[in-house]
C-alpha cells in the first residue's frame, strides 16, 4: 500500500511529572504522595484473607493446627519404632524407659499412639469435608438453581432424612458391617451420612443468587446451566460453603469419638484418638496417662479447628464492624 510512512510515536517523560508524546504533553506522572495514597482494588477472597489474618484467636488456632499436623506426621519418623511396636514395658508411667507419654497395656508407646490418632482424625477431616462438601453442595445446586417440582421434590427427601436420627443410622450401619470399621470407613460413613444441612444452606443461597442481573446477563449470552452454576453462583456461594465444611469437620471428629466410645468406633490393628479415649477411660483412675494425653490432642485439634472456622465465618461476613 502506498502512502506516507507512519510517524514513529515516542513517549518520554520530562522533568517536573510531565509525560509528552512527540513533545506534546499529555498529563502528569503521579507524584509519590499520589502514589502512596492511591488504593488498590481487592476481591472478596483477598479481603477476607486480609481480615482473617489481623484476626488473632483464628490465626492462634491455624497455627495450632499447623502444628499438630507436622508432630503427628513428622514426629514418627524420630522413633525407631512404629506405634504398634509392642515392648516390655508394660502399663509404664510418663517418661518410663524413654516413652515420653509411657506405654499401655501391650507396652505401646502411648505418645506414637496418640500422634496415629490425630493422623486419622485429620483424615476424617479431610474425608468429611470432600465428600459431604461435593454431595451437599452439587444436591442444593440442583434443588435451588432448577426450583419448581424438582426442588419441592428433593426437599420433601432431604425433610424426611432430617426425622431419622443420625447417630442411630451410624450406629446400626457401623455394626451390620464390622470389617469395614476402618479409620477411612468410618469417616466415610460420616461423610456420607452429613451432607443435608450444607444442601439447605446452598440451595437457599442459589435461590437468592439465581435472579441476580450478572445470571440473567449470562443467559442472554448463551451460557450454559453448568457453566453459571460452577461459575458464577458456586464461587459467590463459597463463604457460606466453607464455613460450614470447617465447622462441620470438628463434628465429624467428635462423632467418631462418639462412635469410638459407645463401641461402634474404629476397630482392627489401627487406632483413632475417639478410640484411644474410650479405652482409657477404664484405666483413667489407675492409668491416667492412657485418658488425659490423647483426650487433651482430641480437645486441642477440635478446639484449633472451630476457632479457625469462626474465623473465616468473621472474615466472609460483609456486615462486620469491626476492622481487621
Amino acid at each position: 500500500m502506498g502512502g506516507a510512512p507512519l510517524a514513529e510515536t515516542t513517549l518520554d517523560p520530562f522533568p517536573g511529572g510531565e509525560w509528552r508524546i512527540d513533545g506534546e504533553r499529555t498529563g502528569s506522572v503521579p507524584t509519590p504522595v499520589e502514589r502512596e495514597f492511591t488504593v488498590r482494588s481487592r476481591s472478596q477472597f483477598q479481603l477476607a484473607v486480609r481480615r482473617f489474618r489481623r484476626n488473632p484467636v483464628a490465626m492462634g488456632g491455624l497455627v495450632t493446627f499447623v502444628g499438630m499436623l507436622v508432630l503427628s506426621f513428622a514426629g514418627p519418623l524420630f522413633f525407631p519404632y512404629d506405634h504398634d511396636t509392642q515392648s516390655n514395658t508394660l502399663s509404664a508411667g510418663p517418661g518410663t524407659g524413654g516413652h515420653l507419654f509411657g506405654t499401655d497395656t501391650l507396652g505401646r508407646d502411648v505418645l506414637l499412639l496418640t500422634m496415629r490418632g490425630l493422623q486419622w482424625s485429620m483424615l476424617m477431616a479431610v474425608v468429611f469435608i470432600l465428600i459431604a462438601g461435593t454431595i451437599g453442595v452439587l444436591y442444593g445446586a440442583v434443588a435451588g438453581y432448577f426450583g419448581g417440582r424438582l426442588d419441592d421434590v428433593l426437599m420433601r427427601l432431604l425433610d424426611v432424612s432430617f426425622t431419622v436420627p443420625l447417630l442411630a443410622v451410624i450406629i446400626v450401619i457401623a455394626a451390620a458391617f464390622p470389617s469395614a470399621r476402618s479409620p477411612f470407613g468410618v469417616a466415610l460413613l460420616i461423610a456420607l451420612l452429613n451432607w443435608m444441612a450444607l444442601s439447605r444452606i446452598v440451595r437457599a443461597q442459589f435461590l437468592s443468587l439465581r435472579e441476580q442481573e450478572y445470571v440473567e446477563a449470562a443467559h442472554a449470552l448463551g451460557a450454559s446451566n453448568a457453566r453459571i452454576v460452577f461459575k458464577h453462583l458456586i464461587p459467590n456461594s463459597l463463604s457460606q460453603i466453607i464455613v460450614w465444611l470447617t465447622l462441620g469437620a470438628t463434628g465429624a471428629i467428635g462423632l467418631e469419638a462418639a462412635l469410638s466410645f459407645l463401641g461402634y468406633g474404629v476397630q482392627g490393628s489401627d487406632t483413632s484418638l475417639g478410640r484411644l479415649v474410650a479405652e482409657g477411660v477404664a484405666a483413667a483412675d489407675t492409668r491416667p496417662w492412657l485418658f488425659y494425653f490423647p483426650g487433651l490432642a482430641l480437645l486441642v485439634i477440635v478446639l484449633a479447628v472451630s476457632l479457625i472456622g469462626d474465623g473465616i465465618q468473621d472474615a466472609f461476613d460483609p456486615a462486620a464492624t469491626r476492622t481487621r
